[in-house]
């Protein structure tokens, strides 16, 4: 028995090959912006990854001390991240990103804008010391009602799709940091979140052949280095198993018919299309007897007796004969292989000079503007009315996002409100008095509030501008309609720009 710091005790014994493979195969959370004491202790014990949230970081240069902090544990360490730029950010969750993501890519569709967005993100996510980035999303994004994914897809062309994933993928590991492609088989034609259930997929193979499949195919082509999971039951694969811990999903398509032999991550086994029915003990254990090799946790959960808890469960599932000791070493002997391509990767990276500006270059390209009559740029500060929909669990509600803070720097004197539900046009009629409204939404076509709130604006001022930052599936209308193609702050700013002329 093991004792820590904080008094608890591991059940595992010290040091074996078992429970170090076991070990090897979590990619953990936790929280603070320094790392844990049992967490240095579990690097040290065989732990080969760990998992960086927004709650882990709070400048590059704290984030670099953090991850050289675990690297004086364990040189070899994973440090992954869950960055996908656009509105899923964690280096810069506070402020909202510095890059536009998949959706605003797609709309551009330059394939090499792509790779250079890529490549720019990847350096700065090396140059503070992270490897692994849990991106891109190659998710097509097939229906418009689909509530996690949106945004975060390049698009609903399986074609648009695969070619950009394949430049993402490109762009990011010349940088030196792994790509981890996601959602596999394809998170898209979904209309539940699986963070709090779990999503079906009805179709036929030959369109999950055609569709859902080939932009992995381009990932896999383009030598993407890692693959996530997705919770998402898709019965013409496999009735009975969810994707990520479906043996016919993992090992038979993904290793067998695509001929992959990267690491596979499993989306974060908290999430309830996982948890809620095998709890995430069980679930682990079937995922890596399925063919998963690391195992994501911590997006809700960060302690060490929930890493103890996993550990324990694969260590038994092995002695009770339920999963093979080989199939856990097999994974285990994949993490490691992942650790000495970053080490190698990052010691011949490539060296072009860095270009903080592509983010924003690409978010002016992304923007669609429609308009009934020539528009005039605005002088006066305007009154911002946010309608603002729940965000996902995958975006959260820490980042901020809209026009707001970016008019107010061009225009100052600029207002703003947030509003949602029933009523809330009325309400930003009167918020607003006699300032020119401009009306920001997100998505508005899965949220009739949202419409509503836009039919009451626009009949008593139909000067509004309207601003939509998610998905432009709704018809464009108002004095001037700019479609952004996501909502990360450089969104916010190109749109700015044009509301007042810059």
């Amino acid at each position: 028995m093991t004792t820590f710091a904080s008094g608890t005790t591991a059940s595992f014994p010290e040091k074996d090959g078992l429970t170090t493979d076991a070990l090897t195969v979590l990619q953990p959370g936790f929280p603070g912006t320094t790392a844990p004491d049992w967490l240095l202790r579990r690097l040290g014990q065989g732990l080969a990854s760990v998992g960086l949230f927004g709650r882990n970081i709070a400048s590059p240069e704290q984030l670099a001390a953090l991850t050289a902090q675990l690297r004086a544990e364990r040189e070899d360490v994973l440090v992954a991240i869950d960055e996908e730029g656009g509105d899923v950010t964690r280096l810069e969750v506070r402020n909202g990103s510095s890059f536009p993501g998949n959706h605003a890519l797609g709309a551009v569709d330059d394939t090499e804008l792509t790779r250079q967005v890529a490549a720019e993100l990847g350096r700065r996510l090396a140059a503070c010391g992270v490897n692994l980035n849990w991106a891109p999303s190659a998710d097509v994004n097939s229906n418009p009602s689909n509530p996690v994914i949106g945004v975060r897809s390049f698009g609903a062309d399986p074609d648009l799709v695969a070619r950009h994933t394949a430049a993402y993928v490109t762009g990011l590991q010349s940088a030196g940091v792994a790509a981890c492609t996601k959602h596999f088989p394809g998170h898209g034609d979904t209309a539940v979140d699986s963070h709090h259930a779990l999503p079906r997929i009805d179709a036929e193979t030959s369109v999950l052949g055609e569709r859902e499949l080939a932009p992995f195919r381009a990932a896999l082509a383009a030598g993407t280095r890692a693959v996530m999971s997705a919770h998402i039951l898709v019965p013409a694969l496999d009735p009975d198993h969810p994707a990520t811990l479906s043996r016919t999903v993992l090992t038979d398509l993904l290793r067998g018919e695509l001929g992959y032999d990267g690491l596979i991550v499993t989306d974060g086994m908290e999430m309830q299309a996982i948890a809620g029915t095998y709890g995430i003990e069980r679930g682990s254990v079937l995922a890596i007897a399925a063919g998963a090799d690391a195992i994501c946790v911590g997006g809700g959960l960060a302690d060490d007796e929930t890493v103890r808890r996993l550990c324990d469960a694969l260590v038994s599932a092995v002695r009770a004969g339920e999963l093979p000791e080989e199939r856990l070493a097999d994974a285990a002997e994949r993490v490691r292989s992942l650790a000495r391509w970053t080490a190698a990767a990052s010691a011949a990276e490539e060296t072009d000079s860095s270009d903080p500006e592509v983010g924003l270059r690409a978010a002016r390209r992304a923007l669609t503007l429609t308009a009934a009559t020539p528009f005039t740029p605005l002088t006066e500060p305007p009154y911002v009315a946010a309608f603002t929909p729940v965000a996902n669990f995958a975006v959260g509600d820490e980042t901020p996002w809209g026009v707001a803070a970016e008019l107010a720097g061009l225009l100052p004197g600029t207002d703003t409100g947030s509003f949602v539900g029933e009523g809330a046009g009325m309400a930003a009629l009167a918020a607003a008095g006699r300032r020119r409204i401009v009306a920001v939404v997100r998505d508005e076509h899965r949220h009739p509030w949202m419409t509503a709130a836009l039919n009451s604006l626009l009949r008593s001022r139909p000067d509004t501008i309207v601003v939509e930052m998610g998905v432009p599936q709704a018809p464009p209308r108002g004095a001037l309609h700019i479609a952004t193609h996501g909502a990360a702050r450089v969104c916010g700013r190109a749109a700015a720009e044009v509301i007042a002329g810059e």
